[in-house]
């Protein structure tokens, strides 16, 4: 992952589009800006914003028309993100909300103490679901180490069961914590609903979702976010874009 600031020019815009596509700044029908006027407004070259474009395209968020220019493509059913970076996964917020299903409290867990490095065996927890167009698609749990849960103790969205919410844990975490958060580890499997996660997706017990276990880090290396999520599949499509380093 590159080092915080050191994005590339059209990472930048291809960031700033997408997050105003997902705020609904450019509904159907509105065509986003082009590239003369973009590469004007940002003092960047068309061939940067072309390429900006043409990521936006490959995720499915814009589509081209010859001799009209580019707009966001139209929303369909299933929810669709690509991930490239810590940024793209605090901007959630953007367009799902969070319900929180289990307010922040202290508890054992042996398993998340030692995925976090915790010397003691207690761990601060909480559950929520993720929503877009208030259809559930996601339960997360996610762990903190105990002085790590401290600094987002007093956020009301973590309060109180039921509470609707645009946040995102690490988006809370990274204003307060001493270092930013600078890199996640993740592994992506297929589990089955049990009864408490079937219940809360209101799917079938035992139906078959997808697991992704993120391990959030900071600058220094230190983890301190463990968040296990559960998605529907018939809800959500996940993709991640890969790109080779230069020689």
């Amino acid at each position: 992952m590159a080092a915080p600031g050191r994005d590339s020019a059209y990472v930048r815009l291809a960031r700033e589009l997408r997050e105003a596509i997902l705020r609904h700044d450019y509904p159907e029908g509105v065509r986003l800006p082009t590239e003369a006027e973009l590469a004007a407004s940002h003092g960047i070259s068309r061939q940067t914003v072309r390429r900006a474009f043409q990521d936006l395209v490959t995720e499915g968020l814009v589509h081209r028309v010859p001799g009209r220019g580019t707009f966001a493509a139209p929303r369909e059913e299933q929810y669709l993100r690509q991930f490239g970076s810590v940024e793209d996964l605090m901007a959630l917020s953007l367009d799902t909300t969070m319900r929180l299903v289990s307010p922040l409290r202290r508890r054992v867990d042996v398993d998340a103490a030692g995925r976090l490095r915790v010397a003691s065996d207690r761990v601060d927890h909480l559950s929520f679901l993720r929503l877009h167009e208030d259809t559930p698609f996601c339960l997360t749990t996610v762990h903190l180490p105990p002085d790590v849960g401290a600094l987002v103790a007093d956020r009301p969205e973590l309060a109180e069961a039921g509470t609707d919410s645009r946040v995102t844990v690490i988006g809370l975490l990274d204003g307060r914590l001493p270092e930013p958060i600078a890199e996640a580890e993740q592994s992506v499997t297929v589990a089955l609903a049990s009864a408490e996660v079937a219940a809360h997706l209101d799917c079938p017990l035992q139906h078959p979702l997808l697991r992704i276990d993120r391990l959030y880090l900071s600058a220094s290396g230190r983890p301190v976010e463990l968040a296990v999520s559960h998605f529907l599949p018939e809800h959500y499509s996940y993709r991640v874009r890969l790109r080779r380093h230069p020689r």
